[in-house]
């Protein structure tokens, strides 16, 4: 009983989680429906992968393996694919590339929660990255945007869009809105299903469009501007037969929307004279784009960069980032590969955090920055606006999707250089004294001018004037400018640039749509967004049971189960095995009894003393019997090695505890309060948002507005250090405060993505020289010294490092150990009652046995042990009991019916 009762103990305290870990090599499977460019493209990447992941930190410890698999179309053989793939457990997909199979083949993964990666152009106006599925192509708002750049930045007011179908109408949607009765016109051309694409056919009727027909009207007409949207496959006969009507003349400008315009031979219109505009997302002359070329230019078949299209390029960087995506995965939690069978309802579990993976990953790859925002779309898109010279397509401009309103054209050679040139020209900057990004210097003695400020923005200014060679004089302004409604005129910086009473503004002025109506911003110096400033997470109380944490739950349940079973084979393998079969009397050579050890207590009682590193009385006889125990032993030798290892660390840390980790799970609790700047950036981004759960956090805040809509930053973060409040703020601000107030952290990721830019004059012709400036210093790291210095460094930076923890041993308490001076407390109670039923139970056989009462019976028992002297007990046996009896040969007289005769000898008989 003795042994039941630890048992039940055992059982008391078994808990935590077993997982296993991700095996060595992972499957990834790849569907192609096209050319093998895509195929070529998805193995040689992921052989760069394997090869590279002993040598390469972001890939170490990751090995794919491809599975390329051709398609057709029908989707009943695709579903028996897709099916098979999942059922041998695969990690991601990626393609195919027509629209009706791609799609078909991410329900399935949405199903089954595998990631699903796309490369293709998708023109869909609706949510691309629902689910788990994720698109490399940059998405058609993006594309909108630019085209529609491109034609205010041309300033083309009439103009013929000759479009393939009715995606080409959604890239086109915000060049289709332009048109008005105003005299901005849009006339759209269907180019028909082709071969020829210069048959007069019906057009598409459009709201406020005038619609026309085929390029033969373009010709004959006035129409100078043409926008040309159709897939890359169509492309090249399009423009031949556009030559040869006669609209790629010196009298046209054309716009190409196709990003694979550079892979097409353009020899036959480099001479005509028109005026050809195209866009590239793939940059030949990139250093990674050359390296890359090099590695693989023999297994391409390609013979130069330039040839590199756009999708199977995007399959490339797709299967890159997935790779990295995957070695965080594995780095943040130990999960496993599953076969999913789709006629079931089991999903992968860690499919839904390997995409959140991937949205929040970025690479350098050969489409650039490959990088998502928090929708889960492409951001920092960079396209490069490529113009057709007698010599080729040469780099005119660059359009990044961060600051789109705005394409960052080179400057034109023709131009004088007086009038782009910076040097021995004094300009006025505006800053603020705004930490980090100016301050009044602290000196004894008098400082005048430009010495009287430091800061962050007053050491980038001053860079970029030692690159570009020019002066400037600072001045101090509060107001960053808005725009007064009723007098029309911006105030503050913005309006002192508009009026030429300053040139430049630089600080923590961020690049928004109304202020680009006003004047121009470089491209961004800091990228930010808001985030969540809030108390530094406390350290989580230990448990009563911190004692069980070194084993998870099933460790625990398999130990006690490996106990049970292991005591019953002993139990069982005792009474096998023949030695162990003992003569309890050796002085009879032939017993008629035999006995064994193993009883089924005393097997249970062996088994947890090897556990407990007691060992017992019990010793093995028998060959198999101690093959068995020395097993046993070995196992609970490494056991419970493994549990002492991991002990004293579980009962030492800590793990923090914080009471959200984003901004969903603040907006659904209610004893945290929350707020941001009255009248702020921050608090306008709440306002104006379309988010359902920012729509909610605005109407808390307007309605708390006395209580958690605080003046300045400063009150919000004191707010924060002395009650339970958290205060939304742009995270570069967040950065600075939390290296000097070590009492608060910053919670969650970013709300929303902007950047700080330098603004001046509207139609500026210094920006171009400005942003090459602030991309030399960010390609040379100086910006990034410079965040450093004033954010870690100066002005009490670096007061919160932490100093990687104590040196000693942190003291354990009741708190960390109390657990087993309770399993401690409850045993030895469990015992003493078992005591007591034990004593009770032998009472009342003796009482019945002997025909005495069980009063008596007891009270002669206690009597007997209140004595606390001698270790024998007389029992009454047949109603009586004498000394006689403490002699008796009772319990040791063989079972054979006599007593043997004991023979002695006396000293007298050698005599």
């Amino acid at each position: 009983m003795v042994t039941k009762c630890l048992l039940i103990l055992l059982a008391i305290f078994l808990s935590c989680v077993y997982v296993s870990g991700f095996p060595k090599k992972v499957i990834i499977a790849g569907l192609f429906d096209e050319d093998e460019g895509f195929q070529t493209m998805f193995e040689s990447s992921v052989r760069v992968i394997n090869k590279e992941r002993h040598e390469n930190e972001e890939l170490s410890n990751v090995f794919l393996g491809p599975e390329a698999i051709q398609v057709e179309t029908d989707l009943f053989e695709i579903s028996l694919k897709v099916c098979e793939l999942v059922k041998t457990g695969i990690v991601g997909i990626f393609g195919p590339q027509k629209k009706v199979t791609a799609e078909y083949v991410q329900s399935i993964c949405d199903t089954m929660e595998v990631p699903h990666i796309s490369v293709r152009q998708d023109s869909s106006e609706s949510f691309q990255s629902r689910g788990l599925s994720l698109n490399f192509y940059p998405h058609v708002s993006s594309l909108s945007q630019i085209y529609y750049q491109l034609v205010i930045d041309l300033k083309w007011k009439n103009f013929a869009i000759l479009y393939e179908n009715t995606d080409s109408l959604i890239r086109m949607r915000l060049l289709l809105k332009r048109s008005d009765p105003h005299g901005n016109s849009a006339f759209m051309y269907h180019l028909g299903d082709g071969p020829n694409y210069r048959t007069l056919i019906n057009c598409i009727a459009w709201h406020r469009i005038l619609c026309r027909q085929a390029m033969q009207e373009i010709k004959t007409s006035d129409i100078e501007n043409i926008i040309i949207d159709c897939s890359s496959d169509i492309l090249n006969d399009v423009l031949k037969q556009a030559q040869q009507v006669g609209i790629l003349s010196e009298k046209h400008k054309v716009i190409v929307t196709s990003l694979d315009l550079q892979t097409l031979d353009l020899e036959p219109y480099q001479y005509s004279g028109v005026n050809f505009t195209g866009l590239r997302l793939i940059d030949p002359e990139d250093p990674i784009v050359s390296q890359t070329f090099n590695k693989h230019k023999n297994e391409w078949g390609l013979d130069d960069p330039s040839q590199l299209q756009v999708e199977p390029a995007l399959m490339y960087d797709a299967v890159q980032l997935f790779a990295r995506a995957f070695k965080q995965l594995k780095d943040a939690i130990k999960g496993d590969v599953k076969e999913l069978p789709c006629d079931g309802s089991v999903r992968w579990e860690h499919g839904l955090s390997l995409s959140n993976f991937m949205r929040s990953t970025e690479t350098q790859g050969l489409t650039g920055l490959v990088k998502f925002d928090r929708d889960g779309f492409r951001s920092n898109i960079q396209l490069d606006i490529v113009h057709l010279t007698e010599n080729g397509l040469k780099k005119i401009g660059v359009w990044n999707s961060t600051n789109g309103k705005n394409i960052d054209w080179l400057p034109d050679t023709k131009k004088s250089d007086v009038e782009l040139n910076l040097q021995n020209r004094t300009f006025i900057v505006l800053i603020s004294l705004t930490a980090p990004y100016g301050y009044e210097k602290e000196s004894w003695t008098t400082l005048t001018g430009n010495d009287r400020y430091e800061g962050f923005a007053v050491d980038l200014i001053d860079s970029i004037s030692q690159i570009s060679k020019f002066n400037y004089t600072l001045q101090v302004e509060k107001d960053y400018g808005s725009y007064n409604n009723r007098t029309k005129k911006w105030s503050g910086m913005l309006g002192k640039i508009i009026n030429d009473e300053a040139d430049f503004a630089i600080t923590d002025l961020t690049i928004t749509e109304e202020r680009q109506k006003a004047v121009d911003f470089t491209n961004p110096f800091m990228n930010l967004g808001i985030s969540i400033l809030y108390r530094k997470a406390g350290k989580q109380s230990p448990s009563l049971f911190s004692f069980l944490s070194p084993f998870s739950n099933e460790v625990w349940s398999y130990l006690i189960g490996v106990y049970i079973i292991v005591s019953l084979l002993f139990f069982v393998m005792g009474r096998l095995c023949p030695a162990e079969w003992n003569n309890p009397y050796p002085c009879i050579e032939e017993p008629e009894e035999l006995d064994n050890q193993f009883t089924f207590k005393n097997a249970f009682w062996f088994a947890i003393g090897a556990i407990m590193q007691q060992g017992s009385e019990i010793a093995p006889i028998g060959i198999s019997t101690r093959m068995m125990a020395s097993l046993w032993w070995f196992f609970c030798l490494i056991m419970v090695s493994s549990y002492t290892a991991n002990l004293a660390a579980f009962l030492t840390v800590e793990t923090p505890v914080q009471a959200f980790d984003n901004v969903e799970e603040l907006a659904k609790q209610k004893h945290i309060k929350y707020g941001a700047k009255d009248g702020g950036a921050t608090l306008k981004f709440f306002e104006h948002s379309d988010h359902s759960t920012y729509k909610d956090m605005f109407e808390f805040m307007k309605a708390n507005k006395d209580d958690v809509l605080p003046k300045e930053n400063d009150i919000g973060v004191n707010k924060v250090k002395t009650e339970n409040y958290a205060f939304l703020m742009e995270s570069s601000s967040i950065e600075y405060i939390t290296e000097r107030e070590c009492k608060v952290a910053k919670v969650g990721g970013l709300l929303d993505e902007k950047g700080y830019g330098i603004a001046m004059k509207k139609d500026s012709p210094h920006r171009p020289k400005f942003n090459a400036a602030l991309l030399k210093l960010s390609e040379s790291g100086g910006i990034a010294d410079l965040q450093k210095k004033w954010w870690k460094e100066k002005r009490g930076g670096g007061k919160c490092k932490d100093d990687g923890g104590s040196n000693s041993a942190e003291e354990l308490g009741v708190a960390h150990v109390g657990g087993v001076f309770l399993v401690l407390t409850v045993g030895v109670a469990l015992s003493c009652i078992y005591t007591i039923f034990e004593l009770l139970w032998d009472v009342a056989q003796t009482s019945i046995q002997e025909n005495v009462p069980f009063k008596e019976e007891l009270i002669n028992e206690l009597k007997f042990i209140i004595k606390f002297s001698g270790s024998k007990s007389t029992r009454r046996r047949n109603g009586a009991s004498s000394k006689s009896e403490e002699n008796s040969t009772r319990g040791c007289t063989p079972p054979y019916g006599f007593i043997p005769t004991v023979i002695t000898t006396s000293p007298t008989d050698d005599k």
